[in-house]
């Protein structure tokens, strides 16, 4: 079905252009034409729509409920997870499904039009497979069906509980499986896939070197074909020690010289590299997979992104844990903790483009690659991943190119949002997701019962 987008300004694949006639033909942009006269659905700004490259979308549910001190007294990221897993026990098929509904709508309110979801949650609470191996990918499915923001599954394999190869704990073992039962969770996955969209896609995630031995990344790789690699990488200190000691190199180290990582691939968070490590993973065209909200909650640590990014690296924006679902609350802490750390700014800043127009081209180019997602531009022939910002905003008022969109990343937030499109569907109106009342109602009534779990 032909239909038609004109902006006021669109940041296009060849610049700002003004006055843009964008033409769909179902999920594809057909043609772009900038100084033509308003028809057809008249927005503010037209941007093309990231894809936010990593999410759990059932921790959504955990947001505000793990801020408190644990008896240990000293919390970090390992604290934190034995809340998770705590939180876990809890979980059935149909919770994971409202809560990662959920999720997805706030991610479309919020600017991004798909997500790769890195999915770990495979089994019944004592590690018993469900009837059925893709149970729980069913249910992201018919999450992404519900809101049609667009999906690329990523089936974790998680075969062990350290990286010396211990046997994983009791509470790990709905996540766990070895190489050959994960080959069924994937295939389950597929089935799961079958009736929705042509953009959707299927990846695999061995989910860390802590938790994959070399011989099951090995099997993975090979499972995954051309697919999207997405990995947790160098993400805690205690890791980074953990992988040294048996392994024998640090993590980045270790998988670039035992893996042939490439444009398929998506490391994520990398905020224990050093510089050597930062321009070595630059140099294979992986997209690293930055969480800067998450990372922050869980004090992981900074990417160092000036120098990965002068090295030619190429990185993307996820939400991770879902604490804060807001893409222009990525983006501002991405270059926030850069110039905390380098006490300077505009520290992303390029000479021809802005600080926010670098750091949104590359969460809408990158996201899509690391998602084997054809979008991340306003062009003929890409998927119309598009979204709008309202230029009657108060704070874009009279403002355009780079600066209308360094004002957004920079002192907005999700309401100057007025739409979505996500492969062509139009699934945010008027700033609101079209199917609010009844997604947010499984989400309240689910989150009722679960909220005594932490």
């Amino acid at each position: 079905m032909m239909s038609i987008i004109w902006a006021h300004q669109a940041l296009t694949a060849s610049g700002w252009a003004h006055q843009a006639r964008v033409e769909l033909d179902g999920d594809r942009i057909v043609s772009v034409t900038p100084d033509s006269p308003p028809e057809g659905h008249c927005v503010g700004i037209l941007l093309p729509a990231p894809t936010n490259l990593h999410s759990h979308g059932f921790q959504r549910g955990m947001a505000g409920l793990t801020e408190r001190r644990s008896p240990a007294g000293h919390d970090s990221f390992w604290t934190w997870r034995d809340l998770l897993y705590r939180f876990l026990e809890r979980l059935t098929p149909e919770y994971v499904e409202a809560l990662t509904a959920y999720a997805q709508l706030q991610m479309a309110e919020a600017g991004f039009a798909a997500v790769a979801e890195f999915h770990y949650v495979h089994h019944q609470p004592d590690g018993t497979p469900y009837d059925a191996p893709g149970e729980m990918s069913a249910r992201i499915a018919a999450a992404s069906e519900t809101t049609g923001l667009g999906l690329t599954l990523l089936p974790v394999l998680y075969e062990q509980g350290g990286a010396d190869g211990r046997e994983l704990l009791p509470r790990q073992r709905r996540l766990g499986t070895a190489p050959d039962q994960f080959a069924k969770v994937v295939e389950g996955a597929a089935g799961a896939l079958a009736e929705l969209p042509e953009d959707t896609r299927l990846g695999i995630a061995p989910h860390s070197l802590r938790a994959v031995s070399p011989e099951g990344l090995a099997a993975a790789v090979a499972l995954a074909g051309e697919r999207p690699i997405h990995i947790h990488l160098a993400e805690q200190e205690a890791e980074v020690e953990e992988v040294l000691a048996h392994l024998g190199a640090r993590p980045v180290e270790w998988l670039l010289g035992n893996a042939d990582v490439g444009p398929s691939w998506c490391p994520i968070h990398c905020t224990r590299m050093t510089p050597d490590e930062t321009e070595a993973l630059a140099a294979t065209g992986a997209v690293a997979g930055l969480c800067p909200v998450t990372e922050a909650n869980l004090g992981d640590g900074v990417f160092d992104g000036r120098r990965f990014q002068t090295a030619g690296g190429r990185y993307g924006v996820g939400t991770d844990s879902n604490i804060r679902i807001s893409l222009c609350s990525e983006l501002r802490m991405l270059e926030y903790s850069q110039r905390l750390r380098d006490r300077a700014r505009a520290v992303l800043a390029e000479p021809d483009r802005s600080t926010g127009r670098v750091l949104f081209e590359a969460a809408a180019r990158n996201g899509a690659q690391a998602a084997g997602r054809d979008a991340g531009a306003i062009a003929p022939g890409k998927l119309a991943d598009l979204m709008a910002l309202h230029t009657e905003a108060t704070d874009l008022d009279g403002l355009e190119g780079d600066t209308a969109l360094d004002a957004w990343i920079f002192t907005g937030n999700g309401r100057q949002v007025s739409d979505v499109w996500s492969a062509g569907r139009h699934i945010v109106q008027h700033g609101r997701h079209t199917r609010t009342g009844a997604i947010t109602g499984r989400y309240r009534a689910a989150m009722a019962r679960l909220k005594d779990s932490l």
